[in-house]
């Protein structure tokens, strides 16, 4: 077994291969590997990591990565695990976020090395097929039982499947057998969920090729230790582009993974040779308190998702934070630093005591709450202790003249914007 296929089971980023003792021959020399993302979004988001970063890992052992936008197949929607039918995007929409899109592939992938990746659009061959190629060129290869029993349509047929959904699977294969034709490329990479659309054009491919050496390679969809899903949070979806999840928030979210998992994704999520998580595990073991696995991990990815300078950034906003000294950030750190904590208006130009402050924001119920409070050291705005019942909050004193942000007790952020 070659020492790539040795290192993506140990890293458990494999589910099924299609041919194993293909896949062996292939990694002999060098070969494309290609990765198809739908522009649905105006950016991936963490649950597209795990398919990206694997593409970078095979660039980083010498193979030829191809980054393929569906602008084509975005039309369509793809049913794989999908329990009704997707509302369709405008040609316009699509097109934008397939920009976006290839904007954060370029950024993961290297550009500037000899095996640099090959970026394709699958618009380029696919809006020109008409209805008669479509049916009598590739159609008649597939066979109606065969695409009922795929998962990706079978567990649709209870609510319903449109003809539009259902052909999906032939548009994906047409895509890796016109790639395999005209670009070589000979091996596909996806979630689990997407097992039926490969069968779909290894098939394809074998018929119209039989001598091809084509082979697919899904990994599992990464799940927590306890059996939730991956990247739920109580924020919402973490994506990748930084207008959507600042990078302090990306930083965040991986920092506070818990200890049961931050190993699982150390191996999924960068690019660390197996001894360097190794001693993270003993680390963590030996020294749970230290973090080191949660750090590193935050760093690994911040950097290569964002940059090493937004990482610093973000630590540095982290240390702020657990120093109290939160005015030496910027209003664009403060905003997203505090984006979805509880946000409170309060008319400008207000001179307002702080206990009236307090109760009128609705950060205390009451004014003996507020007082209480502040008598104990336990109200900060702006990073300042606030224990004086008589002190006067100005707008002046605010970020920028636009934002308070008071802190009650340990952990509770509000922010009060001045209307």
């Amino acid at each position: 077994m070659s020492k790539f296929i040795e290192d993506l089971k140990w890293r458990g980023l494999i589910y099924t291969i299609s041919d194993m003792e293909k896949m062996e021959q292939l990694l002999k020399g060098q070969i494309k590997v290609y990765l198809g993302v739908d522009p649905t979004a105006d950016s991936m988001h963490i649950g597209h990591l795990v398919q990206a970063i694997l593409l970078r890992r095979f660039q980083e052992y010498g193979h030829i990565p191809v980054s393929l936008m569906g602008t084509g197949t975005g039309r369509i929607g793809d049913p794989s695990g999908k329990k009704a039918e997707r509302i369709l995007l405008d040609y316009e929409t699509i097109d934008y976020n397939a920009k976006k899109i290839e904007e954060q592939m370029r950024h993961i992938l290297v550009n500037d090395v000899d095996n640099a990746p090959l970026f394709l659009d699958n618009a380029a061959w696919g809006v020109n097929i008409s209805m008669f190629e479509f049916l009598r060129d590739y159609g008649k290869y597939f066979n109606i039982n065969t695409m009922l029993a795929k998962d990706i349509v079978a567990n649709r047929l209870e609510t319903g499947i449109s003809f539009t959904e259902f052909s999906y699977s032939i548009l994906q294969a047409i895509d890796w057998l016109v790639m395999y034709e005209e670009h070589g490329v000979n091996m596909q990479i996806g979630g689990s969920d997407q097992w039926g659309n490969f069968t779909a054009g290894l098939d394809l491919i074998r018929k119209k090729n039989p001598e091809a050496m084509c082979v697919g390679l899904v990994s599992p969809l990464v799940t927590k230790a306890d059996g939730t899903k991956f990247g739920k949070t109580e924020t919402g979806t973490i994506w990748l582009d930084p207008l959507k999840t600042s990078p302090y928030e990306f930083y965040q979210f991986f920092l506070n993974t818990a200890d049961a998992d931050v190993i699982n994704y150390l191996k999924i999520f960068t690019l660390l040779p197996k001894e360097d998580i190794i001693s993270l595990e003993d680390s963590l073991v030996k020294e749970p308190h230290l973090r080191l696995a949660q750090k590193t991990l935050a760093k690994e990815l911040t950097s290569l998702i964002h940059s090493p300078a937004e990482y610093e950034r973000a630590l540095q906003i982290s240390k702020a934070l657990f120093s109290g000294d939160i005015k030496s950030l910027t209003i664009e750190e403060i905003n997203n630093t505090f984006k979805g904590v509880n946000e409170l208006n309060i008319a400008s130009n207000k001179e307002i005591n702080v206990i009236d402050f307090l109760v009128d924001s609705t950060i205390c119920k009451s004014k003996r709450e507020a007082r209480e409070f502040v008598n104990n050291n336990s109200i900060t705005i702006n990073g300042d202790i606030i224990n004086d019942v008589n002190t006067l909050i100005k707008q002046e004193e605010a970020f920028n003249q636009e934002v308070n942000i008071v802190r009650k007790g340990k952990k509770k952020y509000f922010k009060v914007v001045y209307q």
